[in-house]
């Protein structure tokens, strides 16, 4: 929070400097209540994306400003004097060669020699192993369905799933409309900053449409030029009604003063309908700016102000409900767990684990390492006796399960669990999707697969589960998430055993028995 508040300081300077003092006024207003920033800069957000768009829209406006102004110090301010270096070099260049055939020989020179070492040194660089190649959310951004294609783990991730038109609507309302207005006055505009946001708002409007996390990149840049069209329009209004009537000249004129005058009175005599009409839009713009400030409460009451570790539902009788499993659950792990304990989860919980469990995991949010989650998936969609030899192979001691099924939590491990058998495939061919699926259909009742019935994950969530009543006029193992009964309801493990279960039953730890001796 405390750096969305300075965004929407650096927004105020920013637009300013692009337009006027009024297009910087609306920005910081905008991008202040906007659920596409909000919804990473709210306090109990486990990401880094809130400083990170700060400092982005921080490093453009000094840019902008050095630009503008030519001013050494504002060099020095965007680039950390690198920047300052090239330019001075470039404006060295530019006096040094103003002889055309000159600057032409060195222009030659300089692309080719530029071009050749930076090729040579990119393919050394490459082949030695120096330099990485793209990794597939690059290729993501190119090619959208590459990830569902070829890297499971990446397209597992709802954050790098293209974006639905209703997300641009609930993320930007009334701004998706005034984008195009704001684009139309900076081309009338152009200057080297008009120029400079309207490369930023139609890239980054592009791979919002690509990826739904870079909504968040795109949120500055749609705030800035949607001010840019609500400032011009209301101050091209503001100025018509501010503007004298003129008084209507009577009586006749000879030649072609007679029609010069003729059209001065259809002019002044059109002013009071245009003066109106004025008011009348300055009215509309208005209302519609307060929905969008209407709709922006809303949405960040009802979507974005729970933490990603508090949940927030609604109960029968309409009365709000907290759910506080997953504090219990790390609270639980920081207090009765030795402080070298190795805790195995789901990727989703690695940071959350990390920070106020004080524990280590086995894999967190940072996805890189593709094999390690493949594992972590394998043991998962494995048969216990199976999956317990994954487990020690990693020293693990705790394994940490989500399970909605009791309060009807919907993003649970169970529902994801077939993203980790499709990232464990990936990686080791014996985990097959088909094995886990009836018909092609996933299911958890009595229809499941025999082996969707018998694998850890299975026997982790539902331990227990079937004899408990859910739910009024239900059967006891009946899953509120699923909405249905479990097909197995006799769960039995050999090699783990339950260490801890939160109050809402949404958190679930086990503890790794020790090996049994041998003779």
């Amino acid at each position: 929070p405390f750096f969305a508040s300075n965004t929407t300081l650096v927004a105020y300077f920013f637009g300013k400097e692009i337009w006027d003092s009024g297009a910087g006024l609306v920005a910081a207003i905008l991008i202040a209540v906007c659920p596409g920033y909000i919804s990473r800069s709210v306090a109990g957000s486990y990401d880094n994306e809130g400083v990170a768009i700060f400092a982005l829209l921080f490093t453009f406006y000094v840019f902008v400003k050095a630009v503008n102004t030519g001013s050494l110090a504002w060099s020095l301010a965007s680039a950390f004097g690198y920047f300052y270096m090239v330019f001075y070099f470039l404006d060295w260049v530019k006096h040094m060669l103003s002889d055309t055939k000159l600057f032409q020989a060195f222009l030659r020179i300089t692309v080719t020699s530029a071009v050749a070492v930076g090729g040579i040194a990119l393919g050394l660089g490459m082949v030695s192993g120096y330099i990485s190649p793209w990794t597939g959310r690059f290729y993501s951004l190119l090619d959208p369905t590459y990830a569902k294609d070829h890297i499971p783990i990446i397209a597992s991730v709802s954050e790098h799933q293209p974006t639905a038109w209703s997300s641009f609507m609930f993320d930007f309302h009334i701004l998706l409309f005034l984008f195009p207005a704001g684009l139309y006055f900076c081309f009338k505009r152009l200057s080297d900053a008009t120029i400079f946001i309207v490369m930023y708002g139609l890239t980054s409007m592009y791979f919002a449409g690509v990826m739904v996390r870079l909504i968040l990149v795109a949120t500055p840049a749609v705030c800035l030029i949607s001010a840019i069209a609500v400032s011009a329009t209301v101050k091209n209004l503001t100025v018509l009604l501010r503007s004298k009537n003129k008084v209507v000249q009577t009586g006749s004129t000879k030649g072609s003063g007679g029609s010069k005058s003729s059209s001065k009175a259809l002019l002044d005599q059109s002013q009071p309908f245009q003066k109106n009409g004025a008011i009348a839009l300055l009215f509309g713009a208005f209302y519609l700016l307060s929905r969008y400030a209407t709709h922006c409460t809303w949405v960040t009451s009802e979507a974005y102000s729970s933490p990603s570790i508090v949940l927030a539902a609604r109960g029968a009788h309409g009365n709000r409900v907290i759910f506080d499993d997953y504090r219990e659950a790390y609270f639980w792990l920081r207090q009765n767990t030795p402080q070298d304990a190795k805790v195995m989860s789901w990727w989703d919980y690695g940071y959350q684990i990390t920070a106020m469990g004080n524990r280590t995991v086995i894999v967190d949010n940072n996805t890189w390492n593709n094999t390690h989650i493949a594992t972590v998936g394998r043991a998962m969609s494995s048969y216990e006796d199976e999956a317990i030899e994954i487990i020690r192979s990693l020293d693990v001691d705790y394994v940490l399960v989500v399970f909605g099924g009791v309060t009807g939590y919907s993003s649970d491990d169970i529902n994801k669990f077939l993203w980790m058998v499709r990232i464990g495939g990936g990686v080791f061919p014996v985990i097959k999707e088909p094995d886990y699926l009836v018909n092609g259909e996933y299911r958890v009742d009595k229809g499941a697969a025999p082996k969707m019935l018998n694998c850890l994950m299975y026997k982790l969530c539902y331990y227990r589960f079937g004899e408990m009543m859910t739910e009024y006029g239900k059967p006891p193992g009946y899953d509120r998430a699923r909405g249905v009964e479990i097909g197995n309801k006799d769960v039995k493990l050999e090699h783990l055993e339950e260490a801890f279960t939160t109050s809402n039953w949404i958190v679930r730890i086990y503890r790794v028995k020790p090996p049994n001796n041998r003779w």
